[in-house]
């Protein structure tokens, strides 16, 4: 399979695209396009686990089809600053080794995280303004800012000498965003002028009628919720969102309370707006040390933990566990954000444990707290209008997102539509655009300080001990066979560990081991496997399960 795709993707007059991660699903972006013998990254992000995943920090796209072709990249282009964009490059750039292009803003961000993962001095970060123009490799890219809900977002325009594609990232038209530019019609009207082979487009709201919205009427709604409350207020939202947190801080101002920012990634993303003038105007925001001495009507706090994460800021406070803040009875969070798929049952949990402790909680059931930072189906009209691309290809979405991108574009006249997984590759150019190959993918996790793959054995033997328990047996004998003493076993999650719970899978050991032929007495591996057959029957016949089981066999 390999090699049939590294023998299509050497044709010099060909553009192809291949995601190896954020198709048929949302998160974890990882985009590659080839053309001219080179490949071309567009994003490296990460999303997050399930219950599924246990011990599992984030997740992300295996770039093993990237990194086999290390020669041949051309770089990695990062569209915007969020996580599943972004939240990758630290772990895998190593494999990758290629320079990184960004705007100003992301490339902050982007500084931040290697720092903290020792890579800054490493890797070559190659800053572009906002609606630049350069090369990368045969790939001419030009950056058309769009809007959405972090700054500067950029989609891309990828020229070859085969064809040219936009590659919209993440985006919307929002007519009054408050942080960063508006959407650069212009340069869009432009384009569609020019001539555009492929577009390839953000799905997540391609169910929703209408348009996102924009942030300008969300601060004032939050400006008027924050007046309805007393005692203290707890705002939850992406902490990416530099205009929800400059609205945040303006609603504070309006009733008289300090602002304060708890959870490390928003006083990062703080720091990457002020370097880039975001915050301009914004006094500064308080500690969580000093909100704490401040009275309960004199504080709003901002926290990450929006999506129920286990280590954010907000989960430990409803936990009581937060060293600085802590939230009672009479007190309000505003849960100022979407719910991403695939998270209902954390922040479902996350805010029942507030309920309990008298906490109002508050969310987009209840008031207007929040616009998405994606087009609505109105909006993706409208920019179909403007670029009139021969062939949409959905991205950025689960399937029905994408299948209902696809019959938009049909809808808006545009004469081919793709619909597409991880790993299938495209040729969009020259035309028609076809599926030409299928590559290997995977999913690779963060488990402690390690990345290991999801569908390796090391993780699927945790997920057969999660929901199946372990036994370790030891057996001892001579070397004739015969057991020396009653053989010792341990099991894990699904009986008691005394004498009395164990005994019949120690007589079952004994039988099975008794009961082998003399030649096999003195075969160390068939001993084993009569004693580990012996421990998954007796327990599969007394309580239905089959553990993990391993046997030690020693002799004397």
């Amino acid at each position: 399979m390999a090699a049939a795709a590294r023998a299509t993707l050497n044709k010099p007059d060909e553009l192809v695209f291949l995601p190896l991660g954020g198709a048929g699903e949302i998160g974890m972006n990882l985009n590659l396009y080839g053309y001219g013998g080179k490949w071309l990254i567009v994003d490296l992000g990460i999303s997050f686990p399930d219950e599924t995943q246990p011990g599992i920090e984030v997740i992300m796209a295996d770039p093993s089809f990237a990194a086999e072709r290390k020669d041949e990249l051309a770089g990695l282009i990062i569209t915007h600053a969020h996580e599943d964009h972004i939240g990758a490059v630290a772990h895998l750039w190593p494999r990758l080794e290629c320079p990184i292009y960004a705007t100003p803003f992301t490339a902050s961000v982007l500084r931040l995280k290697l720092a903290e993962a020792g890579l800054l001095h490493a890797v070559d970060i190659i800053e572009q303004p906002l609606g630049s123009r350069f090369p990368i490799g045969p790939f001419d890219i030009e950056l058309i800012s769009l809007t959405h809900s972090i700054p500067e977002p950029n989609a891309l325009v990828i020229r070859t000498g085969a064809g040219t594609v936009l590659h919209t990232g993440d985006w919307k038209f929002d007519p009054n965003p408050l942080v960063g530019q508006t959407s650069d019609f212009a340069a869009l009207t432009r384009l569609g002028e020019e001539g555009v082979d492929a577009l390839v487009g953000d799905s997540t709201n391609a169910l929703r009628a209408g348009e996102a919205g924009s942030e300008a009427d969300v601060r004032e709604s939050l400006i008027e919720l924050v007046g309805r409350y007393d005692n203290r207020i707890a705002i939850t939202c992406f902490a990416s969102n530099v205009a929800r947190l400059q609205s945040a801080a303006a609603a504070g101002a309006a009733h008289g309370r300090q602002v304060a920012l708890v959870g490390r990634s928003l006083w990062r993303m703080e720091q990457a707006a002020r370097e880039n003038g975001y915050l301009d105007g914004t006094p500064p925001f308080i500690t969580p040390e000093a909100a704490a001495e401040l009275p309960r009507d004199e504080v709003l706090l901002i926290c990450t933990g929006s999506q129920g994460e286990a280590r954010s800021a907000l989960a430990r406070i409803a936990a009581n566990d937060h060293q600085n803040i802590t939230l009672e009875a009479g007190d309000t969070v505003i849960f100022s954000s979407r719910v991403i798929p695939g998270n209902e049952r954390p922040i479902g949990r996350l805010q029942n444990q507030l309920a309990k402790r008298g906490v109002t909680v508050v969310t987009d059931d209840e008031h207007f707290v929040h616009v998405s930072g994606h087009p609505a189906r109105d909006e993706l009209s409208r920019m179909y209008q403007l670029v009139r691309p021969k062939v949409a290809l959905p991205v950025h979405g689960e399937a029905r997102h994408l299948i209902a991108h696809a019959q938009l574009a049909e809808e808006c006249q545009v004469p081919q539509s793709v619909v597409i997984e991880n790993g299938e590759m495209v040729r969009l150019a020259p035309g028609p655009a076809k599926v030409i190959d299928q590559v290997d993918t995977g999913r690779l996790g963060l488990d402690g300080k390690s990345l290991v793959a999801l569908e390796g054995g090391a993780f699927k033997t945790r997920l057969r001990m999660t929901f199946n328990g372990s036994a370790v047996a030891t057996v001892v004998l001579d070397r004739r066979g015969k057991l020396l003493a009653l053989p010792q076993i341990t099991v894990h999650g699904l009986i008691g560990e005394d004498a009395e719970d164990t005994m019949g899978l120690t007589r079952a050991i004994e039988r099975a081991v008794n009961g082998l032929p003399a030649g096999s007495k003195t075969d160390d591996e068939a001993v084993r496997e009569a004693a580990r057959l012996a421990i998954r029957r007796s327990l599969n016949n007394s309580i239905g399960k089959k553990p993990v089981t391993e046997v030690h066999v020693v002799r004397v």
